[in-house]
């Protein structure tokens, strides 16, 4: 009898749960006799895969922010290393979250079990140093940019360049104002979108600004509509201490992330791959990154690029506003946020700024690309 083919897939966080998860949709098309198991979230759990750990549990930003949680991410690392010593998967697949997933690559590599890099360290940014931990403990790479390929390729590391999931998968066929509507909104109002980040140290660092910043708008602009998706690993039950401290009418929501994101005429988003779906779907919108004063002292030290925002890294441009740490302020916000809201022309340039990212993405198919890849390292094992 032919053993089944078991992977275990490490996804520490809610954009490495979903880019996860469209990668096990796919591969469990494909090859849908391959057990999956891991750490993750809804996404990689609606997929097919066995979640043994909630990717919650490890969703931290910040060096400070991570030490004061080091005991408990210890804890899991320990309980994943038992659990491939015990099973002894065909293949790990490790996406992102490097901190964690790097000291994995080198317990798995030492256990002769064999590892794939889905969507890599920004090596590119800060720390290109882990580029040789990655070569001695990493199998193969699989990267989301172009010039990622080349970088692994001149650092000699297999490496192939899947492309970008996020081509396929954004897609709302909702007008703005038919997403007001689905959504219960008045189509006739503006609606300002608040996504204060998956984390909750992202949260509580940026959802009090944001509340202040909107409460400040509303009182120019009376008809302003405000909504705050709840993001995968949290709730509203979470949210809501927050929320009693604000005289808003907020509207939390729990719908498709897409046709929330067409609902709001501007956003204020959290740095991360959701600037980027913004972007693709052709709304306006302002990032922002706030982390322990400690942190950000140490990243503005170690990063070796201009921008934060993967909209702007990826066109190398500054198509997308960035205020970051002591920029956060409810006057900055405002002051960025009410043109984005008010301007005739600001829809118009985010489709402009849709169009240049898109380019700037490269091939579609990236999911079933970055499946291909698993199924090929299979056969190899």
């Amino acid at each position: 009898m032919i053993k089944q083919k078991h992977i275990i897939v490490v996804a520490g966080e809610a954009s490495g749960d979903a880019h996860a998860g469209r990668m096990i949709a796919a591969l469990k098309t494909q090859r849908p006799d391959i057990s999956v198991s891991g750490i993750g979230g809804e996404t990689m759990r609606h997929a097919g895969a066995e979640i043994f750990t909630d990717f919650s549990e490890l969703a931290v930003m910040g060096l400070v922010e991570v030490l004061k949680r080091y005991s408990q991410i210890k804890k899991i690392f320990n309980q994943v290393v038992e659990r491939l010593k015990k099973e002894k998967p065909d293949l790990l697949i490790l996406v992102d979250y490097p901190g964690f997933n790097l000291k994995l690559a080198k317990k798995a590599h030492s256990l002769g079990i064999p590892v794939l890099y889905y969507i890599s360290p920004k090596v590119w940014a800060w720390r290109p140093g882990r580029i040789k931990t990655i070569r001695r403990y990493v199998d193969e790479m699989a990267v989301l940019f172009p010039f990622e390929q080349t970088l692994y390729e001149n650092a000699g590391v297999p490496v192939t360049c899947v492309g970008h999931p996020l081509v396929d998968a954004v897609i709302s066929d909702l007008s703005t104002e038919q997403a007001k509507t689905t959504l219960a909104f008045n189509p006739e109002h503006r609606v300002l979108g608040l996504f204060p980040g998956s984390r909750r140290s992202e949260v509580e660092a940026l959802l009090p600004v944001m509340l202040e910043t909107a409460e400040q708008i509303q009182r120019r602009h009376v008809d302003l509509q405000v909504l705050l998706p709840i993001a995968p690993g949290l709730d509203a039950n979470y949210l809501a201490p927050f929320l009693k401290k604000t005289k808003l009418d907020i509207k939390l929501v729990n719908a498709d992330f897409y046709d929330v994101t067409k609902a709001c005429d501007a956003v204020v988003a959290a740095s991360g791959t959701v600037t980027l779906e913004i972007a693709l779907l052709g709304v306006p919108h302002l990032l922002v990154y706030r982390v322990a004063p400690m942190s950000y002292r140490i990243l503005k030290h170690l990063v070796k690029i201009p921008y934060v925002g993967l909209c702007n890294i990826i066109t190398k441009q500054n198509v997308i506003t960035e205020l970051l740490q002591d920029e956060v302020t409810v006057d900055n916000l405002d002051r960025h946020l009410t043109p984005l809201l008010t301007d005739p022309q600001a829809k118009s340039r985010a489709e402009m700024i849709r169009v240049q990212v898109l380019e700037a993405l490269g091939p579609s198919g990236g999911a079933e690309n970055a499946a291909e890849a698993v199924i090929t390292m299979l056969a190899k094992n």
